[in-house]
């Protein structure tokens, strides 16, 4: 790893619930070992035999122990293979984690600039100002500023320091997240610094203080772009975005990925080859606000004329209701000549009426029988495994009926939105397809979910009866992408969307049969159909691809009155006061909580106990902290 006039050591704790090393922790560790004289890798847990292979070319020990203690219990099992003998013979030890991605700067820079420091006895990159403790844990009853774990070094004096063998020698149990943010991050700064050891930052967030205590966090951009700050935080694009909002316009994390891939070489792919694979695409969709607007009007001046020789584009319409081929039909019109166009439906008599309808078709158009059991789904997946070979990239609507049962909420209001967000123009199109051609990450794109009439409730509950189907799916097909209850799906309900075949492929592998399907008449929820429609963004991450929720701009505009007009009245409602930045699992505990004690309390003593806690702690109480 090179000679240095500083010798350093470097502990690296490691984490990865299925054991797997992502290239951004080797891409760190390449410029990191650039730096540093010695290094071990601490893993809470086994790594998989691709993982040490990518490991081994750093020629270190790694450490595979129980996923216990945290950083912490790593940190110190780092200390312990060194042993105090080899851990006194350093110049420096670094205590580092996975928990960041970069360097997007060389971490060179940072040595060089702290090395002239030569006052400090330990030393961070970033660090958390002074704040509240919101675990009532921290010996010193508050967050003091501190030097965030993530990146620590120290120095000789400190290292031989009978404080320092004893603070690690005599660390108590971590067993929670609480312990090892109380008992170790947030106390270990101000612990050595009342023992007169000195400390510092490289990057300086002073001028911070009146904006976030977190500034890594909310502020990471501000610490990228003008103040050279060599990592950022993986947990950004995962973290709650309520508590975002409770402090910021919910920019944080989308203004830091746009700086980080426009404006340095680190290459973003590191973070979604690791995002895609671990976090809920929920909270990726809202950390990077995975939604577009895409002009009606005006093509992208990114096209590209070639691209059509690049890829095969697919038109594929299932119609049932031969009698809504005319308001489809200004719909198809806006495809461009070079995109095939694939029709199903169930009867000779309607194939025979949809051929004479597109007879004189632009481009390429066929026309194929499938069965009706499992309608538009069934169509899709059967026969779309046998006719979308070829293609790369398929658009698939289907027909929609107004109904006397739900007139304008299943039909035309939700047609309109299906229709228009996914072919609403001939420029619309084109700029759907810039973005699958310069996004290669991109899987799938769907029209925004129907929140008018009966379906605002899926701004609460999407999952409905859908949620254990949908998980029991994605089970049967191999998919692994994160699922959570209590986090909405990103879904293309209306089954109206734009894909990348490969995105989907697994869906398509399987061996789907009509029976799989249920009879008509087709049950409201809970069956294989509606967990069909949950699952597409899942199995997208599942192949590495996100999906985005994709609006033409004359609907955007429409789609912002509507939710305005819906946070205004729950505004007026109170909800604002009452926590509307809850998740939906604080909101499920807190009412199965009152459920219990309205059954064990007269109602009398139910409301004293109610009201003795919004004094106490306010009508809600929020998360606050978390440095993973």
């Amino acid at each position: 790893m090179g000679f240095r006039m500083m010798i350093r050591g470097c502990i690296y704790f490691f984490y990865d619930k299925s054991g797997v090393v992502d290239d951004y922790v080797t891409y760190l560790l390449d410029d990191l070992v650039k730096n540093i004289n010695e290094l071990v890798i601490v893993s809470n847990g086994k790594i998989n035999e691709d993982g040490h292979r990518k490991l081994s070319k750093y020629h270190c020990e790694v450490i595979e122990r129980g996923n216990e203690g945290f950083d912490v219990g790593a940190y110190k099992a780092g200390i312990e293979y060194y042993g105090w003998e080899k851990v006194n013979s350093f110049d420096e030890l670094i205590m580092m984690n996975h928990t960041i991605m970069g360097p997007v700067y060389p971490f060179s820079e940072t040595f060089e600039k702290m090395d002239k420091r030569k006052d400090l006895d330990f030393w961070g990159i970033t660090k958390h100002l002074k704040s509240g403790d919101p675990y009532k844990r921290n010996p010193y009853g508050y967050y003091p500023e501190h030097i965030q774990s993530h990146f620590i070094a120290v120095r000789k004096r400190m290292l031989n320091s009978s404080a320092y063998h004893t603070y690690w020698n005599k660390m108590p149990e971590i067993r929670t997240y609480m312990d090892s943010v109380c008992l170790h991050e947030t106390f270990f700064t101000k612990h050595f610094a009342d023992l007169g050891f000195k400390w510092d930052v490289s990057v300086d967030v002073e001028d911070l203080k009146a904006i976030t205590a977190y500034p890594a966090l909310y502020y990471g951009r501000e610490l990228l772009e003008n103040r050279r700050c060599p990592i950022f935080k993986r947990r950004a694009f995962f973290h709650d975005y309520g508590q975002f909002l409770e402090t910021t316009a919910g920019q944080s994390a989308y203004e830091m990925y746009r700086y980080i891939k426009n404006h340095t070489s680190y290459n973003v792919d590191l973070i979604w080859q690791n995002a895609l694979r671990t976090m809920n695409h929920a909270d990726l969709a809202k950390n990077l606000h995975l939604n577009q607007t895409l002009s009606s009007t005006q093509v992208s001046l990114d096209w590209k004329n070639d691209f059509f020789a690049r890829n095969r584009v697919v038109l594929f319409v299932h119609i049932y209701y031969t009698d809504e081929i005319p308001s489809l039909r200004k719909y198809i019109d806006n495809i461009p000549s070079e995109i095939d166009l694939l029709l199903t439906t169930q009867t000779e008599e309607k194939k025979t009426i949809i051929e004479s309808a597109f007879r004189n078709w632009k481009g390429h158009v066929q026309v194929e029988l499938v069965k009706n059991r499992g309608r538009d789904v069934s169509a899709l997946l059967i026969a779309g495994k046998k006719y979308l070979r070829p293609y790369d990239i398929v658009c698939f609507i289907h027909d929609k009926k107004v109904t006397q049962e739900k007139p304008g909420s299943i039909g035309e209001g939700f047609a309109y939105n299906c229709y228009m967000n996914t072919l609403g123009s001939r420029e619309y199109v084109y700029n759907i397809l810039t973005d699958f051609d310069t996004h290669p990450r991109l899987g799938v794109i769907c029209p925004p979910k129907p929140i008018h009439g009966p379906y605002i409730m899926g701004l609460v509950n999407d999952w409905g009866k859908n949620y254990e189907n949908t998980k029991d799916l994605l089970n049967k097909l191999g998919v692994c992408a994160p699922i959570d209850r209590y986090k909405l799906p990103i879904a293309p309900h209306g089954s109206c969307f734009w894909f990348r075949k490969e995105a989907l492929e697994k869906l398509f592998e399987y061996d789907w049969k009509y029976e799989d399907f249920p009879e008509e008449p087709l049950p409201i929820d809970g069956t294989i159909s509606h967990a069909i429609e949950r699952c597409y963004a899942f199995v997208a991450q599942d192949a590495g691809y996100y999906t985005v929720v994709g609006m033409i701009d004359s609907y955007a505009a429409i789609e912002y009155t509507t939710l305005l007009h819906y946070a205004g009245a729950f505004a007026t409602r109170s909800l604002v006061g009452a926590g509307i930045n809850r998740s939906a699992k604080q909101i499920d505990r807190e009412m199965k909580i009152r459920a219990v004690l309205l059954k064990i309390m007269p109602p009398k003593m139910f409301e004293k106990t109610i009201n003795f806690k919004r004094k106490l702690f306010g009508p809600y109480i929020t998360y606050k902290y978390g440095d993973d």
